[in-house]
């Protein structure tokens, strides 16, 4: 018993939103697992359904590599995965329904299986890995390997004589430097760059740099990695974007980190070894607007090849900025962003209505602050309850029958909000149409507009106007 195929859950296409933006990853942890298996002496292959059209296609994988195991691996650093989207999970599902039909024993690793092994069980899964899974994983297979019990590996969920068996749970990798580098040879990264380079000009790939997040914002889950924070060191990083330039030509970098660079003196470490390897790439990064007013990180950011910080604004609210447990405040998300501007780094908001207690003066707080600070990105969502998080026990009686979104583009509000969820959707495309014609006039002011942002603004100063006014409409029927 030792062959092993590698796959995971998320396929773009069944995110309409997503597939639209033609910015897919390989998925990082999958491969990141395959390379610790590999390690063992396994036999590993891969099967990326990331741009696949169907579950079905893996039945023909089956039939080629004739694995002993199957290991649904879902992606832990694309943040897409924690959202547990229904399509995902019944896709997963559907490859278990197959690997069963052909005698294969399988074992699943994900958000979504950590929050919910019943279903995954139920459902014909052998193991379900809980939490962080390599270390599980790789004592799991070499014991099933060797006919070895399986009792004493933590980190485990299965079922024994019809009772569900849960194991301790197992502590984070402290040393992430002890850990192989990714198999990015076993996918084909082919098809990403052709999509990237059609769509965007460029090529960009995926790097982790590190796990968990000791923040408590109370709405954000880590079912993986949880609040520990530990970090690679620059030099291993360093070597991995040597060897994908080297092999696979990207010029750009999504890290795709909870926190980029927490740790004290990393960030400036690692623009160090990318002036003296004399590297040339760009990078987006995420982080918190407390964090980018430190010493000279920004500074920093830019000489290493920054264009794009995401930063979790969330809302212009500081009574509801207070309510999600932040720790952030106006103040920093204004200073934080003048400072990513005046050194020629695009800033982007992350934001979210719909959070408990949120009121008009709160959301019109937020539309003010998004228009005279004007990021160069927005990406706008409802609030989401995620299981394990404080915001996800307050709401959850709440919740029915109706616990996941389909795909990311859903924004449905699962539980009673200060408006209909109807509101939420269409403040979505309103706040947008706001952004694009503050944008418009920007340009038009520093007379550097294009006919496709005239083109923008004529389209968007009416369509505003009738959102705005059906948005009062909503409200008022709401109160």
């Amino acid at each position: 018993m030792n062959k092993v195929l590698f796959t995971h859950s998320y396929f773009y296409r069944f995110d309409p939103k997503q597939w639209r933006f033609k910015q897919p990853y390989p998925p990082l942890g999958t491969i990141q697992a395959a390379s610790v298996v590999r390690e063992c002496g396994f036999e590993v292959n891969v099967f990326d359904v990331a741009l696949k059209e169907s579950p079905d296609e893996i039945e023909s994988e089956l039939v080629r590599h004739h694995p002993d195991f199957l290991v649904i691996y879902d992606d832990g650093f694309n943040y897409l995965t924690k959202m547990c989207l229904t399509k995902m999970r019944d896709a997963a599902l559907a490859m278990t329904q197959y690997a069963k039909r052909h005698n294969i024993i399988v074992i699943v690793s994900s958000s979504d299986s950590t929050d919910h092994f019943e279903k995954y069980l139920l459902a014909g899964v052998d193991y379900v890995i809980k939490g962080e899974g390599e270390d599980t994983l790789r004592e799991l297979l070499l014991a099933l390997k060797n006919n070895e019990s399986v009792e004493s590996i933590k980190g485990l969920v299965y079922r024994q004589n019809e009772k569900t068996i849960s194991t301790p749970s197992r502590a984070v990798i402290r040393n992430l430097d002890d850990l192989p580098m990714a198999a990015w040879d076993l996918i084909d990264l082919d098809p990403y760059k052709k999509i990237w380079l059609k769509h965007h000009g460029y090529f960009s790939l995926n790097l982790a740099t590190t796990r968990g997040c000791p923040y408590k914002c109370n709405w954000c889950a880590k079912p993986l990695y949880g609040n520990r924070y530990n970090s690679r060191s620059a030099e291993k990083v360093i070597q991995e974007i040597e060897y994908l330039i080297k092999n696979f030509q990207p010029d750009h970098f999504w890290m795709s980190d909870d926190i980029f660079g927490l740790k004290p003196g990393w960030v400036n470490r690692f623009a160090e070894l990318v002036k003296a390897s004399n590297l040339k790439f760009k990078y987006k990064i995420q982080s918190r607007v407390d964090l980018l007013l430190e010493k000279d990180t920004v500074e920093a950011l830019a000489a290493s090849g920054a264009e794009t910080v995401w930063v979790g604004a969330e809302s212009g609210s500081q009574k509801i900025l207070d309510a999600m447990d932040k720790g952030t405040t106006i103040n920093q998300i204004e200073q934080a962003s003048l400072l990513l501007k005046k050194n020629n780094i695009r800033v982007a908001f992350f934001l979210q209505f719909g959070y408990l207690g949120e009121t008009r003066q709160d959301i019109d707080a937020t539309l003010a602050m998004v228009l005279k600070l004007l990021p160069d990105e927005i990406g706008i969502s409802v609030s989401y309850p995620l299981p394990g998080t404080k915001f996800y026990d307050i709401v959850k009686q709440q919740l029915k029958d109706k616990q996941n979104w389909e795909d990311s583009d859903d924004l449905e509000l699962m539980y009673q909000g200060t408006f209909s969820p109807a509101f939420y959707k269409l403040l979505h495309r309103y706040a947008h149409s706001r952004y694009r014609i503050q944008r418009g006039w920007s340009q038009l002011r520093k007379r550097n507009i294009k006919p496709r942002a005239l083109a923008s603004l004529a389209f968007h100063i009416p369509l505003a106007a009738v959102q705005g006014w059906r948005l009062k409409k909503l409200g008022h029927a709401a109160a």
